[in-house]
C-alpha cells in the first residue's frame, strides 16, 4: 500500500478501539420476496406483521453481513432477513416471534448499528439482523430520540444514535458527556454493549460507568426500563454485556459542563519505562502532575512507519520543516522504537479553567515529565474538533476506496506489573522481527495507555484485570491491503498469525491478559480464556434469566443454542 494511503489508514485506525457502515435510507421496495422464512415469520408476528418492514433480498442481507473487520465469512454470517424498525416495539415484536417459534428452534436476532464489528459479532446467521439506524428515521425522527434534560443533568439518546450527534446536542446547552470513545461515529448502544474507552477513562471510567438509565428489550421480548435503582441486575448485565441480555433502545447519559478548547500535546520517549512511568503519574490521585491532563493516551512508533505518517508528532503539530527528520533520527538512536504520550488539557467555555490556567498547567507538565527534551509538540484546537478529530481522515479513506479493507485487530487489557515485559517481548520483539529481510512492523498503529480499576464497576458484564489498581490498554490495529491487491491475502494472514503469536507469547511468559472487543471461535474459549470460572457462572446465570433461548447476538459465538 502506498505510504500516503497507509498514513491515512493509520490516522483513522488509531482511534477506533471501541460499529460503522454508511447510513443509508430504507429502499422504497422494502418488502421481501416472499421467501418461506419471511412467510413463516409474518405468520408468527400475527397482527404485528403489517407494521414491520422486513427484507430478505441479497442486497439487504449482504449489507447486514459485512462489517469493518472484513475478515469474517459473509456466507457464515448471512441472515435470512433484515428488520428496519420504526420503533422499539417493532424489535420487541420480532424477539417475541422468535421466542414463540414452535416446533422449530428460535431464530437468532442481532442488533446492528454502524457495522463496526471486526469479526462478525453483529451477525445473525440464519436469523434476522435489526438495522438500528432505522429507529432514528421513524415518527419524530432524531428529535424524539435525542434530548437533553431541562436541568442539564443528562441526555436521553436512542441506542441507534451516533456519539457525534450526542456531542452536538449536548454542546448546544453548554454541556458534554464525560467519557468517550476516540471515534465518535459509533452508536450509543454499540459502545455501551462493550465498554467504551478512550483517554478520558482514567478519570471518568468507561462510557458504561456514566449511564444513569437504560431502555432494554430482553431476549423474551420484554421492554424494560432499568437503572441502579430499578432492575439493577439487568442494568448491570447489559452494560458491557456484548448484546447477550438485551437490545439497548435508549440510554440516559450523565452530562457535565463543556469546555470550549483543547490544548493537544504529544511528547516523545525512547523507553517504555519512561512513558508508562509518566502515564501512571498523570492518572494517579494526589499531587505532582496528577490531574493536569484531561485526556491521557499513548502509542508505539516503529521507525519504518514514521515516514509520511501523521503519527510522527512533528508532521502535523509543528511548522519546523526539520521535525520529521529529527524524529527519524531519534528513532534510529532508540533502536527503531519510540513511544509517544498523547494528552489534552481542556479549557474555556463552561469549564473552570481559562487560557492562563491551562498555560500554567502545560508549563508544569513540560517541566516535570521525563520525555525527550526538544520533542514536545503542542496544538490548540476546539474541544469538539479534538473529540471528532478522525472524521476527515475517514472521508479521505472512503474517497480512495481504502476504508473497506481488512482490519485484523487485537485489543488487550494487561495488568500494570506486566506491561514492561509485554513491551520487551512484543514491541521490541515480535513487532520488530525481521521477515524476508525487512522489518515488518505492526502494519498499523499501536496504542498503550493506563486506566484506574476503581473507575470500573465489577458488577457490570465488562471483563477487565482485577488483580491490580492500574491496568493498561494495548491496541494493535493493523490495516491490511485490499483483498484485491497482489499481496492482500498474504498480508492479512501474516497479521493474523502475528496476533496468534502475541497471545502465545503472553501465555508462555505468564502475562495475564483480557481481550477487549473479544473474539473466540466457541463457548469454550469464552469460558476459560475470557471470563474465568466466577464471572462465567454469573454470565450464564444472567443469560438464563434474560435470554434463555439464546436468541440475541449469536454472532458473538458465546451461546449458539438455548440453555438447558
Amino acid at each position: 500500500m502506498a505510504v500516503e494511503a497507509q498514513a491515512l489508514v493509520t490516522m483513522v485506525a488509531v482511534f477506533l478501539l471501541s460499529s460503522f457502515l454508511t447510513k443509508s435510507a430504507i429502499p422504497e421496495a422494502a418488502a421481501g420476496g416472499g421467501s418461506s422464512f419471511l412467510d413463516e415469520l409474518r405468520d408468527a408476528l400475527g397482527d404485528d406483521a403489517p407494521a414491520l418492514v422486513l427484507r430478505d433480498d441479497a442486497e439487504a442481507t449482504a449489507r447486514a453481513s459485512a462489517d469493518f473487520g472484513n475478515v469474517s465469512s459473509p456466507v457464515f454470517a448471512a441472515p435470512q432477513a433484515v428488520l428496519y424498525p420504526s420503533s422499539p416495539g417493532d424489535i420487541a415484536a420480532l424477539v417475541r416471534a422468535s421466542w414463540a417459534r414452535a416446533p422449530a428452534s428460535p431464530f437468532p436476532v442481532s442488533a446492528r448499528g454502524r457495522g463496526h464489528s471486526t469479526r462478525g459479532q453483529a451477525a445473525a446467521p440464519g436469523g434476522v439482523v435489526v438495522d438500528m439506524p432505522s429507529l432514528g428515521r421513524g415518527p419524530g425522527g432524531t428529535a424524539e430520540r435525542l434530548s437533553v434534560s431541562a436541568d442539564g443533568g443528562y441526555v436521553d439518546a436512542g441506542g441507534e444514535q451516533l456519539w457525534v450527534d450526542v456531542l452536538h446536542a449536548a454542546l448546544a446547552h453548554g454541556l458534554t458527556p464525560r467519557s468517550w470513545t476516540d471515534y465518535l461515529h459509533l452508536t450509543v448502544g454499540g459502545t455501551l454493549s462493550n465498554a467504551g474507552i478512550s483517554g478520558q477513562a482514567f478519570r471518568h471510567g468507561p462510557q458504561i460507568s456514566n449511564v444513569l438509565q437504560l431502555d432494554v428489550i430482553t431476549g423474551v421480548g420484554e421492554m424494560v426500563t432499568c437503572s441502579k435503582e430499578e432492575r439493577a441486575d439487568l442494568f448491570e448485565a447489559v452494560l458491557g454485556g456484548l448484546g447477550q441480555f438485551g437490545v439497548i433502545t435508549r440510554a440516559r447519559i450523565r452530562l457535565a459542563p463543556a469546555p470550549a478548547r483543547a490544548r493537544w500535546v504529544r511528547l516523545l520517549y525512547t523507553t517504555a519505562a519512561s512513558l508508562t512511568g509518566d502515564q501512571e503519574r498523570l492518572i494517579a490521585d494526589g499531587g505532582g502532575v496528577s490531574g493536569l491532563l484531561d485526556y491521557v493516551e499513548g502509542s508505539v512508533l516503529l521507525a519504518d512507519q514514521l515516514a509520511g505518517s501523521w503519527r510522527s508528532p512533528g508532521s502535523s503539530f509543528s511548522s519546523d520543516a526539520d521535525s520529521g527528520a529529527r524524529v527519524q533520527a531519534l528513532a534510529r538512536e532508540a533502536g527503531g522504537v519510540l513511544y509517544c504520550l498523547e494528552g489534552a488539557l481542556y479549557y474555556g467555555g463552561a469549564s473552570a479553567d481559562g487560557e492562563s490556567d491551562v498555560a500554567k498547567r502545560l508549563e508544569v507538565l513540560l517541566r516535570e515529565l521525563r520525555y525527550e527534551r526538544g520533542f514536545a509538540f503542542v496544538h490548540d484546537v476546539p474541544y469538539s474538533g479534538f473529540l471528532d478529530r478522525v472524521h476527515s481522515g475517514e472521508l479521505s479513506l472512503r474517497a480512495k476506496g481504502l476504508w473497506d479493507v481488512p482490519h485484523p485487530w487485537l485489543n488487550l487489557f494487561l495488568p500494570r506489573s506486566h506491561i514492561l515485559d509485554f513491551a520487551a517481548g512484543v514491541f521490541h520483539g515480535i513487532l520488530r522481527r525481521d521477515n524476508d529481510n525487512h522489518i515488518t512492523g505492526a502494519g498499523g498503529p499501536v496504542l498503550i495507555y493506563p486506566m484506574n480499576r476503581d473507575k470500573w464497576d465489577e458488577k457490570m458484564s465488562a471483563v477487565f484485570p482485577e488483580e491490580e489498581e492500574v491496568f493498561y490498554t494495548v491496541g494493535i490495529l493493523p490495516s491490511a491491503p485490499p483483498a484485491t491487491s497482489t499481496d492482500g491475502g498474504d498480508e492479512l494472514r501474516r497479521m493474523e498469525e502475528q496476533n496468534e503469536e502475541i497471545m502465545r507469547f503472553c501465555e508462555a511468559a505468564g502475562i495475564p491478559c483480557v481481550q477487549y472487543l473479544s473474539y473466540y471461535a466457541g463457548q469454550d474459549g469464552w469460558e476459560k480464556k475470557h471470563f474465568g470460572p466466577a464471572r462465567w457462572a454469573r454470565f450464564v446465570e444472567r443469560k438464563r434469566q434474560y435470554d434463555p433461548k439464546a436468541i440475541l447476538s449469536r454472532g458473538q459465538r458465546i451461546f449458539t443454542s438455548p440453555l438447558a
